[in-house]
């Protein structure tokens, strides 16, 4: 990278503690390379020597005013490749596409002159977003970390003066967000399965509004397509009825999510699509998908089991909304896959404390208790 002079103006970052940031278009990967570089640690100046930019620039980066997405292929690679020589967490660096993919999202939203009407061309339209992808968008939303951030080291320096704690959005920019998704999805529910990924991603970032009425809308969205599945063929119906159903366990409603593991989950190909959908979700099959058909792909298993089992396994959390889904998927893979524990002795001993703690607990339903059994008396049978 060759030298550059910005005549952009000093203390571009946010001051005060958690102030919201006010950039849309680079906001979320800025903070994600100031959270990168502080964790090595560098200053700003000590990372533009090292890039031999101007420290200016490394501000405006961090600032989101000049995003990371605008930078050269190459330069982008050598900030990479610096960053990882200093000493920056892998699994971080890797979040900074995740983290420019979130960006073109809230940027497009944050958008005032684009026609509301460009369905095609949304980033939500033709690209399955899959968890690290969404909780990285859901940062600038709640401020809350994504899980795939590794966790700050135990020694860190401290921050010199006051510094936003998170990409956060302010409040009418927010609320500019929210709307946008809402308006999406009711164009994209007007024109068909054409824009069942738009409308089904839509509405599940619409389930992170704080908004009075956002349960009340949600469920407007439910109204328009009652749970109904033909297991002749499937439809993008299935994994909307799926985002939806977990959505609105965000505001207590287990009715929907009980609903569709009773009616989506009845036969081999739900259960299939579920895992697909799990394995995608959770970044266990990495390639990328322009729509939602591959869930009921059976040439498209391509995860490993035990991996998914394990990250299953790690759901299995009776503090988590969706427990229930958790649960029955489980029960669902280890019936289709009944020799996982005893591939993986390890996992099937954490796997037997993990289920016997949620029987004990009594807080799932009837349905997932009896499942629970089954995989207990399952586990017990594999392990002796």
């Amino acid at each position: 990278m060759t030298p550059t002079r910005s005549p952009a103006r000093r203390g571009t970052l946010a001051a005060g503690h958690d102030r919201p940031t006010q950039g849309g278009q680079g906001a979320v990967t800025g903070h994600l390379l100031k959270v990168i570089r502080e964790r090595i640690p560098l200053t700003q100046t000590q990372l533009a020597e090292r890039l031999r930019v101007d420290p200016t620039t490394v501000q405006a980066w961090e600032s989101g005013r000049r995003p990371l997405a605008a930078v050269s292929a190459a330069h982008l690679l050598t900030l990479r490749r610096r960053l990882l020589a200093e000493g920056a967490d892998p699994a971080s660096l890797v979040l900074l596409d995740v983290a420019m993919d979130a960006d073109s999202v809230i940027g497009y939203a944050l958008d005032e002159g684009r026609s509301a009407g460009e369905v095609r061309d949304h980033p939500l339209a033709g690209w399955v977003f899959n968890r690290a992808s969404t909780h990285v968008i859901a940062w600038a939303l709640t401020g809350t970390p994504p899980a795939a951030l590794p966790p700050a080291p135990a020694v860190t320096p401290r921050r010199r003066g006051p510094s936003p704690h998170s990409p956060v959005l302010a409040a009418p920019q927010r609320r500019q967000f929210f709307s946008h998704m809402r308006r999406s999805a009711e164009i994209a529910e007007r024109i068909g399965d054409a824009g069942a990924l738009l409308r089904r991603q839509a509405v599940y970032l619409c389930s992170y509004d704080t908004a009075p009425d956002t349960r009340e809308w949600l469920a407007d969205i439910q109204g328009r397509r009652p749970l109904r599945f033909n297991s002749s063929a499937w439809s993008p119906r299935w994994a909307d009825a799926r985002s939806l159903a977990t959505s609105l366990t965000r505001y207590g409603d287990l009715d929907q999510l009980h609903g569709f593991i009773e009616h989506g989950l009845s036969d081999d190909s739900g259960e299939l699509a579920n895992l697909n959908y799990w394995a995608y979700w959770l970044g266990h099959d990495a390639l990328p998908r322009s729509d939602d058909s591959f869930m009921a792909d059976s040439s498209a298993q391509r995860w490993d089991a035990g991996v998914l089992l394990r990250s299953l396994a790690d759901r299995l959390d009776p503090e988590l909304g969706c427990i229930d889904l958790n649960i029955h998927s489980v029960w669902s893979l280890l019936a289709n896959k009944p020799g996982l524990p005893t591939s993986y002795p390890a996992l099937a001993g954490d796997l037997r404390h993990r289920v016997a703690r949620l029987l004990d607990s009594g807080s799932v339903s009837r349905q997932a208790r009896r499942e629970l059994d089954q995989v207990h008396y399952g586990l017990k049978l594999s392990t002796y």
